[in-house]
């Protein structure tokens, strides 16, 4: 909405500007509107998180990866103070703030560690890339191998490993096979 606002600024501009709307008071001056151009910049983040999650199906192991891109964005936004108002960057530490708080309770889930580490792309590496303490790591390759003692380890495994594979049903139709 915001970007649409950028958009058609000279026709909002037009109308606010008219005695006659009622809508004077609402009038933006270029101060507030170099707010609304820095705001539609940070909130691109939010935006593609946002279209991320709608189209694909999410999963725990994509949401991790997604709040670590969320924080890096906000981390050099709030730090480019030449970019950004102070009310913007004012604005993306009570984001970074709750974001936290959200990516804090992560860390109390047994859930998101084992998913992050047997996911095929992300493993240990993942933490490693992204320079998280040894001792977290460590804890959570333990919650893993927990977790599979507890729940897995006692479970029947065939092991006969020797037996030929059931052999394919040829289906004839006509004067043509078919091999399923």
């Amino acid at each position: 909405m915001l970007a649409f606002t950028l958009e058609y600024r000279q026709a909002i501009a037009w109308m606010s500007a008219d005695a006659d709307t009622g809508l004077r008071r609402f009038e933006l001056d270029r101060k507030e509107w170099d707010i609304v151009k820095q705001l539609v910049e940070v909130l691109k983040v939010y935006k593609h998180a946002t279209m991320f999650f709608s189209r694909r199906t999410p999963n725990l192991p994509t949401v991790i990866p997604a709040m670590d891109r969320i924080d890096d964005v906000l981390t050099n936004q709030f730090l480019d103070t030449v970019k950004f108002s102070e009310s913007i960057r004012a604005a993306c530490t009570l984001s970074k703030a709750t974001l936290n708080r959200y990516y804090n309770k992560t860390d109390t889930s047994e859930t998101y560690r084992i998913a992050m580490i047997l996911h095929p792309r992300y493993k240990l590496r993942y933490f490693r890339d992204r320079r998280w303490e040894e001792e977290w790591i460590e804890t959570a390759e333990d919650i893993l191998r927990d977790e599979y003692e507890r729940s897995y380890s006692s479970l029947p495994v065939d092991d006969d490993t020797t037996a030929a594979p059931d052999p394919v049903p040829v289906v004839t139709v006509s004067r043509c096979s078919y091999a399923p």
